[in-house]
């Protein structure tokens, strides 16, 4: 199975934490969905004979679009490519787009997986981000996607915030389970030097929270979800049973799936492709037939590198001898002095010859990967 992801860059304002591609400015968004269409055609065999099991609308804000343009992208997705039953659609929503009518004719679009970019339910804390919405809207949002039918529902949610308390931070998981989405995406804020927030840093406006408060944040996260019968399957992702993320489970078993729209990356197992993150010179270049991608040709330490960076995000952790097997590497000969450090620090634990991080090691979860890669 592979997936397909589509990189909608444009956003109503910039949130002061974010680093993705995205343009405040929509006067391109014609000639770009046009391209975007002209990209999938063109990389229709990229997937090879692989059935698509996940389509992801992700930005940028996707939900700036009307229902009838992503209607568009999906019935050209399903011309060109061979598409598994059921296959879940996602499209990334920000609170603020969505009106009953919008998420209705979003459903009669092909869109059944919603992931809202609530962020936070504090007031105080949306203005700090510069999110464009307020806390009711964001609650507001959940019950309209409810009521318009839609059941699998993910919400994301930021912590360690500059001025976010530990109260602010419960205050904001009591109103998520009051909400009881079937899916909940925890993010601890990183401070991207390109951002808004990178240069209060710089200018000393701004001191990111220290290890310690995130890593608490973190504790009671996985507390308060776990004793609501969420599942952490993820570093970042919590779900109810039945509602794992499909298209992200993709990614972190390495499966192949091609990203479209400038900035969007793709995998097919062998190579990475990397469109360029410049809506102008993108829609140009396609415009011409070229598709503005740089290419990187995996070698094998990028398999296993890769292999233990994603899996040990993910509750089913580094199967050692699956390295072993697959890449006659021996992860445990090669690290074990690091590995015994790790157990011994209880940031890891070993079963039946796998890698698997506890609570304690998850935040440090990419850390730790780079710790283990192949120098």
């Amino acid at each position: 199975m592979a997936g397909i992801y589509i990189h909608i860059p444009f956003c109503k304002q910039a949130c002061y934490y974010c680093d993705f591609h995205f343009s405040t400015s929509l006067w391109l968004r014609a000639p770009l969905l046009r391209a975007i269409k002209q990209e999938l055609s063109m990389q229709q065999h990229y997937l090879g004979q692989a059935q698509v099991a996940s389509i992801y609308l992700g930005g940028g804000t996707p939900s700036l679009l009307a229902a009838h343009e992503v209607a568009a992208l999906l019935t050209h997705i399903t011309r060109h490519f061979s598409i598994a039953e059921p296959a879940e659609v996602t499209l990334e929503a920000n609170p603020d787009d969505l009106t009953l009518a919008k998420l209705q004719a979003l459903r009669t679009a092909g869109i059944n997986r919603l992931s809202l970019g609530v962020q936070s339910f504090q007031d105080v804390l949306l203005r700090y981000l510069h999110r464009i919405h307020d806390g009711a809207k964001a609650i507001a949002s959940v019950e309209l996607a409810l009521q318009a039918g839609f059941e699998n529902i993910s919400i994301d949610l930021l912590y360690a915030i500059p001025g976010q308390t530990e109260a602010l931070w419960k205050q904001d998981l009591a109103v998520a389970m009051q909400l009881l989405p079937p899916h909940i995406t925890a993010y601890c804020l990183t401070i991207a030097p390109n951002t808004v927030f990178g240069r209060w840093q710089q200018q000393g406006k701004l001191q990111p929270v220290v290890d310690e408060t995130a890593a608490r944040y973190f504790e009671i996260l996985v507390d308060v979800l776990t004793a609501h019968h969420y599942e952490v399957y993820e570093v970042t992702s919590f779900s109810q049973p039945l509602y794992h993320a499909q298209h992200n489970m993709n990614y972190w078993k390495q499966g192949s799936y091609l990203g479209v729209g400038p900035g969007a990356h793709a995998y097919n197992g062998k190579t990475r492709q990397y469109n360029v993150a410049h809506n102008q010179r993108y829609i140009q270049s396609i415009q011409q037939g070229i598709i503005p991608s740089t290419t990187e040709i995996l070698q094998r330490r990028d398999h296993i590198n890769e292999y233990i960076m994603m899996r040990l995000r993910t509750q089913w952790g580094c199967d050692m001898a699956w390295l072993q097997n697959h890449y006659q590497y021996d992860l445990q000969h090669a690290k074990g002095a690091y590995l015994s450090q790790l157990l011994h620090q209880q940031l890891a634990y070993i079963q039946a010859d796998t890698l698997r991080l506890t609570t304690a090691g998850q935040l440090l979860a990419d850390r730790i990967a780079l710790d283990l890669f192949i120098d």
